[in-house]
């Protein structure tokens, strides 16, 4: 009988190889074992990086993406998960206001880190793609967020994050958010020419960001 540190491994081997139905068995499987789902989602996430690196290497193409995305929405959409989702759906630990900027319609890396913060208990406000700096502006009044995650797949959306952040200082809403800029080729170098708060280049990291922040202000 195989344990839970072995599933995890064909997990992420399964997702990497794009076997949908595979991984769907196994994450049943470690449910039942006892696997919680934020550690789920985190393993799926860790197969998530691979196909991630393995398109960025040109072994892999765009409809292989998709399928990533589709197999990791398969796997919110579990009894388990969705149960998880409820129990933690007025925890009240953060709300986030969630985007992927104005030029740029890429949603998997989105969709994956909305699952991954929903799971750890915040709110998540989703814009959708291509979100105008107005869009956001106004998302920020309306909601009120702790937290504002901008994501991006395209490095010419450089410039837009930044003028979705000088949109949130004109506005004098600069000082009640925290800003996270999410995208594969993020820096530090970048992170501090935009002006955001913090960065990731993958959704468990932008999570635990999160969550530190969250940490420091119930300090405050």
């Amino acid at each position: 009988m195989c344990n839970l540190s072995e599933l995890k491994k064909s997990i992420i081997k399964y997702v990497e190889q794009l076997d949908e139905e595979k991984v769907i068995e196994l994450a049943k499987k470690a449910l039942k074992m006892g696997i919680t789902p934020v550690t789920l989602l985190e393993t799926v996430n860790i197969g998530m990086e691979q196909v991630g690196k393995l398109y960025e290497n040109k072994n892999y193409y765009i409809a292989d993406l998709i399928l990533a995305g589709l197999i990791f929405k398969r796997i919110l959409e579990l009894d388990e998960m969705k149960e998880h989702f409820l129990q933690n759906k007025n925890k009240g630990l953060g709300k986030v206001v969630l985007g992927t900027v104005k030029g740029d319609i890429h949603d998997i890396g989105k969709d994956i880190f909305k699952g991954m913060l929903e799971s750890n208990g915040f709110e998540v406000i989703d814009l959708g793609v291509d979100v105008s700096k107005e869009d956001f502006v106004n998302a920020v009044k309306e909601n009120n967020p702790d937290i504002v995650a901008m994501s991006a797949a395209l490095t010419n959306t450089i410039e837009t994050m930044r003028d979705i952040i000088i949109a949130f200082e004109d506005t004098g809403i600069r000082y009640r958010v925290k800003v996270i800029a999410g995208a594969n080729h993020m820096n530090r170098d970048i992170n501090r020419y935009i002006g955001a708060d913090g960065f990731s280049s993958n959704a468990s990291d932008g999570v635990k960001i999160c969550l530190r922040w969250m940490k420091e202000n119930s300090k405050e």
